[in-house]
């Protein structure tokens, strides 16, 4: 079994740890734009592309507003992330599947904190996590950067060889892989054609070659693992 030899298990949040076809990642995608348009001084529809702009060249829309305009993180964060849980209906047979997973679990996200534990209790999976590394953790900077990724694996002592991760963006598995880790892509038939290409969820179609392996359905994927 390929991923037998896991016991570090590493999990994006958003559109990860709940399916990317809930449509509840476009609250916020709606905040961020309304959020540029107001602290840019710009029309709507011109906003939303400065905001995918920065999406595709810097990591996030986040990065881009810091590097470009100097904007304070935490407010914007503040706002983007401000939204509703309702239309994210928590699904039982993820926490299961968490918790009989060998070893250690976390939550890496370019989202913030307050976010990840929002999310994460209102799935009832939150406590099952060893640790949460999120966008402040890592200075602001994001995946698919390579610093995140080396600041999480040594605050947390990982071991990559003996690590999986999940994510719903393919270019954010790729510095993983590299490092030796499994790979497992989370796809979503959702349209996401407006997102930059290469920043966008999968659809599962012509995975890239780090990919290990692919799912739709996170929960059947991890109770379907032998070890």
């Amino acid at each position: 079994m390929p991923f037998s030899h896991v016991d570090n298990w590493i999990f994006d949040l958003d559109n990860t740890l709940y399916s990317g076809d809930a449509n509840f990642f476009k609250q916020i995608d709606v905040k961020m734009t309304a959020f540029v348009s107001r602290f840019l001084d710009m029309p709507p529809v011109e906003a939303r592309k400065v905001q995918k702009q920065y999406l595709l060249e810097y990591g996030t829309t986040l990065s881009g507003l810091m590097a470009v305009h100097n904007m304070d993180p935490e407010e914007f964060l503040n706002d983007v992330h401000d939204i509703s849980l309702d239309v994210l209906d928590p699904d039982p047979a993820l926490r299961p599947a968490i918790e009989t997973l060998p070893g250690r679990k976390f939550i890496f996200t370019n989202g913030s904190q307050k976010h990840a534990k929002n999310v994460g209790d209102h799935l009832g999976i939150y406590d099952l996590f060893d640790g949460v590394f999120a966008i402040e953790d890592a200075g602001y900077v994001p995946k698919p950067k390579p610093a995140p990724y080396d600041m999480f694996i040594k605050e947390h002592d990982i071991e990559p060889k003996r690590a999986m991760m999940a994510e719903d963006s393919a270019r954010n598995l790729k510095i993983p892989f590299e490092l030796g880790m499994k790979t497992l892509l989370i796809t979503s038939q959702a349209d996401w054609s407006h997102e930059p290409e290469h920043a966008r969820p999968h659809t599962g179609e012509n995975t890239p070659d780090f990919v290990h392996d692919h799912t739709g359905d996170l929960s059947a994927w991890l109770h379907g693992l032998e070890f």
